[in-house]
């Protein structure tokens, strides 16, 4: 079976809505980017879940949500917010999940109103995964994926790449067919909120992020690899080839990441700090004055991503006379391969 891979052009021709409605999870995955200080700790009521998901509503385009938390299940409305959701016309409806799918959700929702629900997982086994996320998590999400996929959800995975795990990367190919996953999505460590200080060596298991030629050596051929078998893979660009432009999704792009203390970041990278464009004030979504990431989105630097630079320099490398070795990516860049018939 052939693939065809594409970089995914940013475009203004849909609105992406990544919607925390709490911060609280059952798990405590060491890679975790959710930040209290910074995202607050409340669990938003449904009337107001409502009020914001209408503040995007209506729209000349498509308009996607995905339901995140810490563990969105864990919140008692989700279903009367996919429900909403489904009622405003929103385009395609999401849930990010960790597997464990509290609240009776898959009896609640109907996979004619879910577009995707997309499990956590971050190893082929309970042995690489759960060091990371969590004791019995692996077994767990396992069973939550098989249960949503048997009730005829369409089900999706989502991977987060770390020097702990890469090279069991390629293992994942048998489990996501044998899963019924259709969508394999390949994350990038991010060095934010709790992983800031998960890095400082003191686990057993080290959470850093790859270097560009373990990168590149590995998750590129697994992306084929689970394309050949009918998986559609995306995955982050991170590292600009030679001659390939710059170019920031929060200049041409609208994705707003909502928490639950009201604020609305552009960026995700900036999500552990208080720069966010936006934010939920009286149930209205107002933009914030300067300086905030907004006005760093059009600084132009030689290493690429500006905001990568200034948050989390440690994936740049750097030629003896002081040039980059390579630009970085904006972190929603992403490449996707996509099987099709010869």
């Amino acid at each position: 079976m052939a693939v065809k891979k594409k970089t995914v052009a940013f475009t203004k021709n849909a609105v992406n809505v990544f919607f925390h409605i709490l911060t609280r999870c059952n798990l405590n995955c060491r890679h975790c980017y959710i930040n209290p200080d910074q995202h607050g700790t409340q669990t938003l009521d449904i009337s107001t879940i409502r009020i914001w998901l209408e503040s995007f509503m209506p729209d000349s385009r498509p308009v996607n949500v995905i339901f995140l938390g810490g563990e969105p299940t864990l919140h008692p409305d989700l279903a009367p917010a996919i429900h909403h959701a489904k009622h405003l016309g929103y385009a395609s409806i999401t849930i990010d999940t960790n597997g464990y799918l509290f609240n009776d959700i898959l009896l609640n929702v109907t996979p004619d109103e879910v577009d995707y629900i997309s499990f956590s997982l971050d190893g082929p086994t309970a042995e690489i995964n759960d060091p990371i996320r969590g004791k019995d998590s692996f077994d767990t999400c396992t069973a939550g994926i098989r249960k949503a996929a048997s009730r005829g959800f369409a089900v999706s995975l989502i991977y987060t790449v770390s020097a702990a795990n890469i090279n069991h990367l390629p293992d994942m190919r048998p489990l996501l067919s044998d899963l019924g996953v259709t969508r394999f999505f390949i994350q990038v460590l991010g060095i934010r909120g709790p992983s800031i200080q998960n890095n400082s060596g003191q686990n057993e298991v080290g959470l850093t992020q790859v270097s560009q030629t373990n990168w590149q050596a590995i998750v590129p051929d697994v992306a084929e690899e689970v394309a050949a078998v009918g998986i559609s893979v995306t995955y982050p660009k991170v590292f600009l080839s030679p001659g390939e432009p710059f170019e920031c999704a929060g200049n041409v792009a609208d994705n707003y990441f909502i928490f639950p203390n009201g604020r609305v970041y552009r960026c995700p990278l900036c999500e552990d700090y208080p720069i966010h464009a936006l934010a939920f004030e009286n149930d209205r979504l107002i933009l914030q004055p300067s300086i905030n990431e907004a006005d760093l989105f059009h600084l132009a630097i030689p290493e690429g991503c500006v905001i990568n630079k200034l948050v989390q320099p440690g994936n740049l490398a750097y030629e003896k006379d002081g040039r980059p070795s390579y630009q970085i990516a904006c972190c929603l860049l992403k490449e996707e391969i996509r099987h099709g018939k010869s």
